[in-house]
């Protein structure tokens, strides 16, 4: 079964930027590494008034939308089949699948943390995490590993001793 950690966070806390580092450090050791984000807006990469979607109306079960050196593969989602399920489809023969997002999902979860106001405290608690990736002060639950943001090496250990 093909490894799943997902990143979660509030808004803005830097998970894409931490997650490109660690995704280019997992391929620089040899891993084969798949990513997964979750997508609140794609209804507009593939709105009503593009040709993808025409094609897909006219009764394509799939369409490949291909340009120079990039590629989507837009398909109707089965809404009860489970993201794992999902995952483990599409990313055979993956040593990793790192996923931003999902805070409720069923993977194990590193929360990327820092305070952008007074309110928004850490997830760690409300949302059960493995690790927490910060270099604020805060309260944790015991037993949640501390990283730095500015040790993505680090991280990546973390990650392979873990899982790999």
């Amino acid at each position: 079964m093909t490894v799943v950690v997902s990143f979660i966070g509030h808004h803005n806390s830097g998970k894409t930027t931490l997650i490109a580092q660690v995704i280019t450090i997992l391929l620089e050791r040899g891993f084969r590494v798949g990513a997964v984000k979750h997508a609140l807006h794609l209804e507009e990469m593939d709105s009503a008034d593009v040709d993808s979607v025409r094609l897909r109306d006219a009764g394509a079960e799939q369409m490949l939308l291909i340009s120079e050196g990039t590629s989507a593969l837009f398909w109707d989602t089965d809404p009860d089949e489970a993201i794992e399920k999902l995952i483990e489809r599409l990313f055979a023969g993956y040593d990793i699948v790192i996923v931003e997002g999902y805070k409720h999902g069923p993977f194990p979860k590193i929360e990327v943390y820092r305070r952008l106001d007074t309110r928004a405290d850490p997830l760690a608690g409300e949302v059960g995490v493995i690790a927490v990736v910060t270099k604020e002060k805060v309260a944790l639950p015991d037993g949640v590993t501390v990283l730095s943001p500015k040790q993505p090496d680090e991280i990546a250990d973390f990650i392979e001793e873990k899982f790999l």
